[in-house]
């Protein structure tokens, strides 16, 4: 059995835009890498239905987001929002409501997006987030860095710049409420969130302190309550690193995590009280992981190493948790996103 995977990109220097990657499952190999949208840094993505594409688009000096027809491999492009700026860092999919979120790192701003029957955009809303920022150089000014939904459909979006969770209620036509706010630990340099399949936890990653924080989530009133808070490298650590990506295995067994700098894929194990213990890091045989998936059944891990222009391959152990390598090397032109495609 195959299955496909599509390549989020930056372009700044061979890639040509949006990649898919064929899994062969049977074999446990990688191939066929080919250009599946032509676009300009098109950073993060997500798979909607219908052979739909939604992902984050540049035109020049304007950035926005941008909509898809892919289908067997033949790209439309369906419509475009762009502004005068940087473009976002991230972009999430409510797909009952029928709305697109994306987060920009740049301008601090969460914009939402209806969703047209025809796959076509029309903005609903924007928010613009402000305050006291965190101590690190890279927190000169509030970053929005992640904006997608909570277990209970509100939106959850995650301030590096700022060390701060915020949630808001979602209105039917797109409009947002900001209900709660959750303040990590100053320089923690909030990323991104994961909630546990139960809906009571949540798991953050810290990009600057390649932490992993756990929460209890209340979802009564979108608040959160401090559980736990474990690193991503080893303690002896002393090079730069800095956390990128977490997923969840659909049991609710394991967390994924990737350090940019040690190189590795982090792998814990949620205990009965829901913490986490560290079980492994493995190298994922390139440079700068920004993201990494699993494939439908779980039983492979794909990675992405963004400076060295590769992708690499594990069996993950659904019993253990724990990953092994079966191919690196797979050229992919500057891969920053990975997506479960079909």
């Amino acid at each position: 059995m195959e299955e496909n995977f599509l390549i989020g990109t930056y372009t700044k220097k061979d890639s040509k835009g949006i990649y898919a990657v064929t899994l062969d499952d049977d074999a446990g190999k990688l191939s066929n890498v080919r250009l599946a949208i032509p676009s300009q840094k098109p950073a993060y993505l997500q798979v909607g239905s219908n052979d739909r594409v939604y992902a984050i688009k540049q035109i020049d000096d304007q950035g926005g987001v941008a909509s898809y027809s892919l289908k067997d491999d033949n790209a439309k492009m369906l419509s475009k929002i762009l502004a005068a700026g940087a473009p976002p860092a991230y972009v999430g999919l409510d797909r009952e409501r029928h709305l697109l979120y994306s987060a920009n790192y740049h301008t601090a701003k969460v914009d939402v997006f209806r969703i047209n029957e025809d796959g076509t955009l029309t903005q609903t809303d924007s928010v613009t987030h402000q305050g006291a920022t965190g101590p690190r150089p890279e927190q000169e000014a509030p970053h929005v860095h992640f904006a997608d939904l909570t277990p209970d459909k509100r939106l959850v979006v995650c301030d590096l710049g700022m060390d701060l969770i915020v949630v808001y209620d979602v209105s039917a036509d797109g409009k947002l409420t900001a209900v709660s706010r959750y303040k990590c630990e100053d320089g923690f340099g909030t990323r991104h969130i994961a909630f546990h399949p139960n809906g009571k936890y949540a798991y953050v990653l810290g990009e600057l302190s390649s932490k992993l924080e756990v929460l209890k989530y209340n979802a009564n009133d979108a608040s959160f309550t401090h559980v736990q808070t474990i690193k991503t490298i080893p303690d002896d650590w002393t090079a730069h690193n800095g956390a990128a990506a977490i997923r969840f295995s659909s049991d609710g067994k394991f967390i994924y995590t990737s350090n940019r700098g040690e190189n590795t894929i982090a792998v814990f194990a949620v205990q009965p009280d829901f913490t986490v213990k560290h079980i492994q890091s493995i190298s994922t045989e390139g440079d700068f992981p920004r993201d990494f998936n699993l494939s439908k059944d779980e039983s492979y891990l794909l990675a992405s190493n963004q400076n060295s222009d590769n992708l690499t391959l594990y069996k993950r152990d659904a019993n253990t948790g724990k990953l092994e390598l079966l191919q690196k090397d797979v050229a992919c032109p500057e891969p920053v996103c990975v997506m479960k495609w079909k």
